[in-house]
């Protein structure tokens, strides 16, 4: 691996068995049908965007691409596989199909949106098409990829944008959810607009910017706090951030300029101050009048203490003056909202003849009844704003103005005229599994994404109540669709 990775840390071994049992019994049968080799084509999408909000950053490709190049089952996995039993106590997958398994290999056609990319309900954000059995081995590993990365990196943007350009560090790894859970999440963050972490194995792996100096525990284990902050001072000049709440706020800002004056003598600059508790509005425009008047109006006052887009926002208004935001636990455990709710579902069959038939899973929910077709998302937009997005079906096409229809109220439209600038959104990434996609750096991804939110009208990112962005079907995969609900009901067109 890299020294600077796109994907988080992965094992030497195979991480095929990273699926649900019934992905492999469904292969099984695939196999013992004589259907494994029917093409088929599935699309990753959610529902709802996430917190409430108006729009989801796309995260977490660079992981999907890594698990699909190295795709395979190792001995061991056919061996563990060769364990499992039914109900009868018999094998429950018997050696014919994982002497198949041992020679699988990936050849389907993957096209993807980028990372960093501002996406919507029901838009595709990856499509698979190929043998049915590989497409399906890949559901659930491609949702736990995306899933947890793009709702991280959506609620990086929500605080990053809440922070009003000021710095967010992410430091939620202590309350992560597990070592993959910690490392993936700070890769979110980053990508969705945090300046730095406090995750060192993240810095590593991914180059992301590191932050930090010292806890509580570093000024209990001194006499006095000052002490403790004199002692910090001498052995790190360069990285003096002062955490002034274990006894007394604003006593502990007055310590931390007395080192400040000392350090300033020695031909240093302080960094800061960091309150972690206590009324913040309140302390940090007081611990900001003592800075400034004792000649440290550069020092940063940093804010932590359970922090969301929702409390900086509140902090704003109330005239806090921290300018450098620490947010750990809300963010990096997306506290608010656990899961994204991505759905990965089959939309075609590709027929004997060479014809693709459209396929829908109809519910009595609306918002459940799954898109057919080979889909694609096509992007309307101005010089300076995105006006609205098509969810098309490539065999269909796209009329010189199409129209698109809200999923969920046919009646609301938006018309798009023929010169209107656009671009499509899922672009190659595999090509009968050979990885024919440049990957962007990290940095690239992360300003990917601010250019991609500076597209966005300002309604449509409020953090509560935003305006609904135009995303839709386009008027003739709506056609499409109502036919197929009607015909899988027995009613007539």
């Amino acid at each position: 691996m890299n020294p600077v990775a796109q994907g988080p840390a992965r094992p030497e071994s195979s991480l095929a068995l990273l699926t649900d049992l019934y992905q492999l019994t469904m292969a099984c049968a695939y196999w013992k049908s004589g259907t494994a080799e029917k093409e088929a084509a599935f699309h990753l999408s959610f529902r709802t965007a996430p917190f409430a909000g108006g729009f989801t950053v796309a995260c977490g490709l660079a992981q999907a691409i890594e698990f699909i190049r190295d795709f395979r089952f190792e001995p061991s996995d056919l061996t563990y596989l060769a364990t499992i039993v039914g109900r009868d106590r018999q094998p429950l997958f018997d050696r014919q199909f994982l002497e198949h398994l041992s020679k699988l290999r990936f050849t389907c056609d993957v096209d993807a949106v980028p990372e960093g990319t501002v996406v919507f309900p029901h838009e595709p954000l990856l499509r698979v098409q190929g043998p049915i059995l590989q497409g399906q081995l890949l559901e659930t590993p491609l949702l736990n990829f995306i899933n947890f990365q793009t709702l991280i990196a959506t609620k990086a943007a929500r605080i990053s944008m809440a922070a009003r350009g000021e710095p967010v560090i992410e430091f939620g790894l202590r309350r992560a959810q597990g070592v993959d859970g910690g490392l993936t999440a700070s890769r979110a963050a980053y990508v969705g607009g945090c300046s730095g972490t406090s995750n060192v194995l993240a810095g590593k792996m991914f180059g992301i910017p590191v932050a930090g100096t010292h806890a509580h525990s570093w000024v209990m284990s001194f006499e006095t706090e000052l002490e403790s902050f004199a002692a910090y001072a001498e052995a790190l000049p360069n990285n003096c951030v002062f955490l002034v709440d274990t006894y007394d706020s604003i006593q502990g800002v007055r310590h931390a300029i007395e080192i400040g004056r000392q350090l300033r003598d020695q031909g240093y600059e302080f960094i800061g101050i960091r309150l972690d508790s206590g009324d913040l509005a309140f302390l940090s425009i007081q611990a900001r009048k003592l800075l400034d008047d004792a000649g440290f109006p550069n020092a940063a006052i940093l804010g932590s203490n359970d922090l969301d887009e929702h409390i900086i926002e509140s902090l704003k208004i109330q005239g806090a003056k921290i300018n450098v935001w620490g947010v750990g636990t809300r963010l990096v455990t997306a506290y608010d909202q656990p899961a994204l709710g991505g759905v990965y579902k089959l939309s075609a069959i590709r027929n004997p003849d060479g014809q693709w038939e459209p396929k829908l899973k109809l519910s009595e929910q609306a918002a459940k009844i799954t898109n057919p077709g080979i889909l694609q998302v096509r992007r309307f937009r101005t010089a300076s704003e995105f006006i609205g997005d098509a969810i098309y079906d490539v065999g269909l096409g796209l009329p010189p103005m199409p129209t698109i229809v809200d999923p969920l109220d046919d009646t609301r439209r938006k018309h798009f005229g023929s010169d209107t600038v656009h671009e499509d959104l899922l672009v190659p990434i595999f090509r009968q599994g050979h990885l024919i996609y440049a990957q962007p750096g990290l940095e690239e991804i992360r300003r990917r994404t601010q250019e991609q939110l500076g597209m966005l009208h300002s309604g449509v990112k409020r953090g509560v109540n935003p305006h609904q962005y135009p995303a839709g079907l386009e008027l003739g995969l709506d056609k499409l669709k109502t036919a197929l609900i009607l015909k899988a009901r027995g009613e007539p067109p």
